[in-house]
């Protein structure tokens, strides 16, 4: 197994194995992929209440999985904030930090149009986003038993990232940031606010929010060539 580990955070309402596919492009690279409490393999545990909740338990899991060499950090979408709240307990805590961080499809932007809703709107607003950012297969969309096991775990996350304050990120690292992004998506604009926090580069990628199924083998090449 390669000395160089990098830490994969996944998207709301996402599992570990949401990773799978660019894992097997990365070569020489060990690949960690923490899962979240209440879902996928750990779906009997409780959910976080909170994001400091979530960001102390996989930083748990890091001190744990991490081997002391060469790492780096992968963000996806929610993940981006998982990515961040990690690393400001790593710096924290005195432990080596990251050769390279990566994020991808989501802008360091407060959400709380997400937290602006009744328990009925929110469920309604969260099929509807999720539908939209094309998670969910369309052969599922009418599926009642995908929803009822699925929907409290998009409804948790989301109500997650609407009480995440990003003006409230007290975090300047001098860690080499690979941002990767969907101009319909994330506009480059927007994406640009990660220079408040990390000296930056971007990469452009045709597709919707979740580009990455179309493009992981350009993206598991550009993470290669930073970290290797």
């Amino acid at each position: 197994m390669s000395d160089i580990q990098l830490f994969c955070f996944t998207y709301a309402g996402g599992t570990s194995a949401f990773f799978d596919e660019i894992e097997k492009e990365l070569n020489g690279i060990a690949v960690i992929k923490p899962e979240y409490a209440g879902h996928g393999a750990r779906h009997n545990e409780p959910f976080y209440k909170n994001f400091d909740e979530l960001a102390d338990d996989i930083f748990d899991k890091f001190r744990t999985l991490y081997n002391g060499g060469k790492y780096g950090l992968f963000g996806y979408s929610m993940g981006s904030i998982t990515l961040v709240e990690v690393l400001k307990r790593i710096i924290n805590s005195g432990m080596r930090v990251p050769s390279n961080i990566f994020l991808a499809a989501h802008e360091p932007h407060t959400k709380s149009e997400l937290s602006h809703f009744s328990s009925d709107e929110l469920d309604e607003m969260v099929k509807l986003r999720t539908i939209r950012f094309g998670a969910v297969p369309e052969k599922l969309l009418n599926n009642q038993v995908f929803w009822r096991t699925y929907l409290p775990i998009y409804r948790v996350d989301y109500s997650l990232i609407g009480t995440y304050d990003f003006e409230e990120l007290n975090l300047k690292a001098d860690i080499p940031a690979t941002v990767f992004y969907s101009e319909t998506d994330t506009p480059l604009e927007r994406m640009k606010q990660w220079e408040r926090f990390f000296p930056c580069c971007f990469y452009q990628f045709q597709g919707t929010h979740f580009f990455i199924r179309q493009h992981y083998q350009k993206m598991a090449e550009i993470i290669k060539s930073k970290m290797e």
